[in-house]
């Protein structure tokens, strides 16, 4: 079980006050690296990734539950991604994997969105960082209170009805491996969000319907699409 991290300034059961960058971290289930298959030795990949594939969910895109959700024009759908954000509560730098969780403060509900798209060489931003495409639960559940952020269950509803349901299991990288992974090249602070990675095939969401996100003793979240000329 998680320490929790002793430097963290906040309101037990609320989220951080000064709230940092946010990480999402893709390819990380092992059924996507499936899914390129030979792809992923061709060009533009060459290779397998050997380190986290990264991108920024900017400032522009953080959305509160109950906000709703812009589908920009000209897009038919949007992928709504499950994630577990793990808050991160005391400055990480070159930590080790087994001291890694002692820089954690705790867990979120995230809803990754993200205008469909096949490749992850270098993300596209276009796809990722559109207004309201992150939408971050307002609530931090303690790390003390999680007893395995690596096994958290969760299951997404569209208009009520059940359309994903799995769990943070079986990650290329667990919550620890991503936090040292991280910390080796770039400094983690306080209030910065890490999302651990979508499950395979996120379901889409079309203009009018309301999505819920909900993680097993952390949260839950629910939004509506509207169309952009709209919102």
């Amino acid at each position: 079980m998680n320490t929790p991290a002793a430097s963290f300034q906040a309101t037990p059961g609320a989220m951080p006050t000064r709230r940092g960058a946010v990480y999402g971290v893709a390819l990380n289930d092992p059924a996507d690296m499936a899914a390129l298959g030979e792809a992923v030795h061709q060009a533009p990949y060459k290779a397998a990734p050997r380190a986290p594939v990264l991108y920024i969910k900017p400032r522009n895109t953080w959305a509160r539950s109950s906000d709703a959700i812009t589908v920009p024009a000209g897009i038919e759908a949007l992928r709504m991604g499950a994630a577990l954000g793990v808050v991160i509560g005391r400055t990480a730098c070159k930590v080790s994997l087994v001291d890694a969780l002692d820089h954690v403060a705790g867990y979120c509900v995230v809803n990754d969105v993200a205008v469909p798209h096949a490749s992850w060489y270098r993300p596209s931003v276009p796809c990722l960082a559109r207004d309201g495409f992150c939408v971050i639960g307002d609530d931090l559940i303690p790390a003390s209170a999680v007893s395995d952020q690596d096994e958290a269950s969760f299951r997404i509803d569209i208009d009520g009805e059940l359309v994903q349901q799995s769990s943070t299991a079986g990650r290329v990288r667990g919550v620890a491996q991503l936090i040292a992974d991280l910390s080796e090249f770039m400094t983690l602070h306080p209030g910065d969000i890490v999302l651990t990675g979508l499950t395979h095939q996120p379901p889409l969401a079309r203009v009018g319907q309301t999505v819920s996100i909900t993680f097993d003793g952390i949260g839950r979240i629910e939004n509506t699409l509207v169309a952009e000329e709209s919102a």
